[in-house]
């Protein structure tokens, strides 16, 4: 397929049309030679030992954040984390008013995230799927040049989206709602979402859909039957990406979901140390409240992360 792709990105087509004329064997020897080859360089000892030290580095201020959250605050205030071990002294209190000393209940905007967070992963990995698999594996005009565009959409900033989109949604009447949090976390992550699980799609041995399609197989039996099993690293690797970038997210709930009953824990987070900062010392404790759930989240499908990630990654 000639198009105007193939002379602005001559050394690596971002849908490889080659891929189509090679065998399965051949593209899955080629990742495990890469794979080997990545795995043999983070494998070595001077690797681990630079990956050791970030790693006590990146956990020194987490740890440090832990002690405070249950630190009295005279002492919060008075000396640094490193003290409580020669004058230990300990207390659940932040943790209880940073859940109930507030007019509203830090249940409440905890549940808020819940409901903001799990539509804003669902809907971009369903549209992105679909998508996905159009690109991968439907021919179609204009198929190269537009998936550069959606892939280039990735560089557009969020911050020179955030006015047009509110206006919009004013004019549509739903803001204050959450579906202008659930849109906007959606749109944002569709770009990354398509490219990565059409780069998953590519590296699944076209004897396999061809298989399918002699068997009479169409579209929707093959993704749903033949792909999807065959998707879960992938999109386990993307969901957690895009639950953390959600969960963790305050400029787009500040901007469409600021109100107490649609407000996310990152709204509450904010506000929690007062207007003047007088109750600064209840951050740790709340900081690790909201930590519960991604960290839940991570672990349970961190098995799929790096397999995923390296999958999305290699392609090209």
């Amino acid at each position: 397929m000639s198009t105007p792709l193939s002379a602005s990105v001559p050394d690596a087509p971002l849908v490889d049309e080659t891929v189509e004329e090679g065998s399965g064997k051949g593209i899955v020897a080629g990742l495990d030679a890469r794979a080997g080859k990545v795995r043999r360089k983070v494998s070595s000892r001077p690797a681990s030992i630079i990956a050791i030290v970030l790693a006590v580095l990146w956990t020194i201020p987490t740890f440090g954040l832990l002690v405070t959250s249950f630190r009295p605050p005279r002492e919060i205030r008075r000396t640094g984390w490193w003290e409580a071990f020669a004058n230990p002294e300990f207390t659940f209190d932040n943790y209880t008013d940073a859940l109930f000393g507030g007019s509203t209940s830090f249940a409440t905007y905890f549940i808020n995230s819940l409901v903001i967070t799990l539509p804003a992963v669902i809907i971009p990995i369903t549209l992105a799927s679909l998508a996905a698999y159009a690109f991968a594996w439907v021919d179609f005009k204009g198929r190269n040049l537009l998936f550069v565009a959606v892939f280039a959409l990735q560089i557009v900033p969020i911050q020179v989206t955030l006015v047009p989109l509110l206006t919009q949604y004013v004019n549509w009447g739903i803001d204050g709602s959450f579906w202008p949090v659930w849109l906007s976390h959606s749109i944002f992550a569709l770009p990354l979402a398509i490219f990565l699980l059409h780069n998953f799609m590519k590296d699944i041995p076209r004897e396999l859909v061809e298989a399918a399609r002699v068997d009479g197989a169409g579209h929707v039996k093959i993704f749903f039957q033949v792909l999807m099993p065959l998707l879960v690293p992938a999109i386990a690797a993307f969901g957690i990406f895009q639950f953390l970038w959600v969960w963790n997210d305050l400029l787009v709930a500040l901007t469409f979901a600021s109100g107490q009953d649609t407000a996310p824990i990152t709204v509450r987070l904010a506000e929690l140390s007062g207007s003047r900062g007088a109750s600064w010392h209840l951050l740790p404790a709340g900081a690790f409240i909201s930590m519960i759930v991604p960290v839940a989240v991570f672990l349970a499908l961190q098995r799929y992360f790096v397999r995923g990630l390296l999958a999305g990654s290699v392609k090209g």
